[in-house]
């Protein structure tokens, strides 16, 4: 072991934290999360232990990233199957692996293609899967984690999806939400009413002009 390894393993209580990746300690890892009645499926109370013993909120978008990389369908649950492939492409089997894989997590979101599709999938991993949309509280909440930090509008389209009569939001809108972050002008001068925009984004920009005292008379919502 070179001195820089020996000083990483003394960074942590956990002895193996530079060890090679072992599948059987990675699935003891999983069981000391689970109950012996499902032992296959960590659910809430496992997660909450999990994410106290990495030292990491569970509303951390970090978490969402994580959930990614295991492709998991249901939030607040990992499979042995969504743990292992996760966990297996990322060589951890004990805490202190993942503590230190955590900054690399965090740098995914700034990959504009790889945020792209963690975006993608946050839409059905947090929706209810009875439900072909999200609810709008969900939907609130996951917006406000993946974009309420670099998105200027954010606040605004927040204050729009208050007061308008939405309830729900569909996969179309989900995307196109994104899409408008990343193209449209804070002063929406490139906003192109007669482009392929869902109608909640038309609306929200006639709300928003009108909100700034710019009129409305020039977005007319399409189709009405």
């Amino acid at each position: 072991m070179d001195d820089n390894s020996a000083r990483r393993c003394t960074k942590t209580e956990d002895v193996s934290s530079t060890s090679s990746f072992s599948q059987k300690r990675c699935i003891a890892w999983f069981r000391e999360y689970t109950v012996p009645d499902d032992p296959d499926t960590l659910g809430p109370e496992g997660m909450e232990k999990f994410c106290e013993d990495i030292a990491v909120e569970p509303e951390n978008v970090v978490m969402l990233v994580l959930a990614y990389k295991m492709n998991a369908r249901q939030m607040g649950f990992f499979t042995m199957s969504e743990w292992l492939k996760g966990l297996s492409e990322l060589q951890c089997d004990t805490i202190g692996k993942i503590q230190q894989k955590l900054e690399y997590l965090r740098n995914l979101l700034n990959e504009p293609h790889t945020f792209k599709g963690i975006y993608r999938y946050a839409y059905d991993f947090a929706r209810d899967k009875d439900q072909r949309s999200m609810d709008m509280e969900t939907a609130r909440v996951m917006l406000q984690l993946l974009l309420g930090r670099h998105w200027p509008l954010f606040s605004q389209f927040a204050q729009f999806l208050d007061q308008s009569k939405y309830k729900v939001i569909n996969k179309d809108q989900w995307c196109n939400i994104l899409e408008f972050s990343r193209t449209i002008n804070n002063d929406l001068s490139n906003y192109d009413l007669d482009g392929a925009w869902p109608v909640m984004l038309d609306e929200f920009v006639e709300w928003l002009k009108v909100q700034r005292g710019e009129g409305a008379s020039s977005t007319n919502v399409r189709g009405s």
